[in-house]
């Protein structure tokens, strides 16, 4: 007995429509393709920017590097002119970096676990609003009225604690002291500073706040054992661009300091070392010859410690482990 089995005619499937993504391979679309190369010609472009002005501030300062101590102003040779700049450049924004760190990290934990919603946005708001103050009108607040009032404090400093290196006087009359300095750029540096940290903050994984909560943690033991050990490596980055900022200003640092040169920790005193940026700025306009090869020099200086600076902290804040609410 035979059986006959029916063939189907098997139908030829529709051909894809031109632009569907294959299995297994994305689709380059035109428009992907001109962001790629924009985003990258962007980051050459940075590159190639950062190079040339190494490049220009190197070959600028050749001839200062190599001329006879005699030709180099107060005729001691480049290092020690530049060893003085740079101690008071390091000096003013280190205490800078060590009064606006803890303030920030203070500032982020209110804005984020402790303020009412409304107020915190507000209070970001007021926080970010201070980068767009320029400096000079930092420089003339800290001039104006900041200066006067540090007078009798420092007087007290000057006899109560004299035995400190810091505060061994004789106190300004004038208030126009690093220790002043030190607190204009402190607030100059803290909006920068609080953003980075706040950002890490907010980040903390939900699930760790609310596991600590969960059992039994106060609000600050659950700040303290998941909040501020995964915002650790972002305090310490923040703190580092801060300290950028502070190593690279000029206007508001050339307006309240009194610079006298020297090498001196004394931080209430007249006799006070003058930074880099604040010297090119005092120094250029009348400078001609050598002299402007020599504050290049200064500024090359300058521009090393402020890269090394900021690249230590995208290196630190680079290895920051990536949390989930599930880890």
């Amino acid at each position: 007995m035979s059986s006959s089995t029916e063939l189907t005619p098997q139908e030829n499937p529709s051909p894809p429509p031109p632009n569907a993504p294959m299995f297994g391979k994305p689709v380059s679309r035109l428009g992907d393709r001109l962001f790629s190369s924009s985003a990258t010609a962007a980051g050459v472009l940075i590159l190639v920017i950062l190079a040339g002005v190494a490049a220009f501030l190197v070959v600028e300062a050749w001839p200062a590097l190599w001329a006879d101590a005699e030709e180099v102003p107060g005729g001691d040779g480049i290092v020690l002119y530049i060893w003085p700049l740079l101690f008071g450049t390091l000096l003013a924004a280190v205490i800078a970096l060590l009064i606006a760190a803890p303030l920030a990290v203070a500032i982020a934990l209110f804005i984020t676990h402790y303020a009412p919603r409304r107020l915190a946005s507000v209070l970001g708001y007021v926080v970010d609003l201070l980068a767009a103050v320029p400096s000079i009108i930092f420089g003339l607040w800290g001039l104006s009225e900041l200066a006067p009032r540090t007078v009798e404090p420092t007087r007290w400093l000057e006899e109560n604690l004299g035995f400190i290196p810091f505060f061994a006087g004789p106190a300004s009359a004038t208030g126009r002291t690093m220790l002043v300095a030190s607190i204009v750029l402190a607030v100059m540096i803290l909006p920068i500073t609080t953003a980075v940290i706040r950002e890490a903050f907010l980040q903390t994984p939900r699930l760790h706040e609310e596991a600590s909560l969960a059992l039994g943690a106060t609000r600050w033991e659950m700040i303290r054992m998941s909040v501020l050990p995964f915002g650790r490596s972002s305090i310490v980055g923040g703190s580092m661009l801060g300290l950028g900022r502070a190593l690279g200003e000029t206007m508001a640092v050339a307006i309240v300091l009194s610079p006298s040169g020297g090498i001196t920790f004394n931080l209430i005193s007249n006799g006070n070392p003058s930074t880099i940026a604040a010297n090119i700025a005092l120094d250029f306009p009348e400078s001609s010859g050598l002299d402007v090869n020599v504050l290049i020099a200064s500024g090359l200086v300058l521009f090393a410690v402020t890269l090394l600076v900021n690249m230590g902290a995208r290196a630190v804040i680079n290895r920051r482990r990536d949390f989930s609410g599930a880890n």
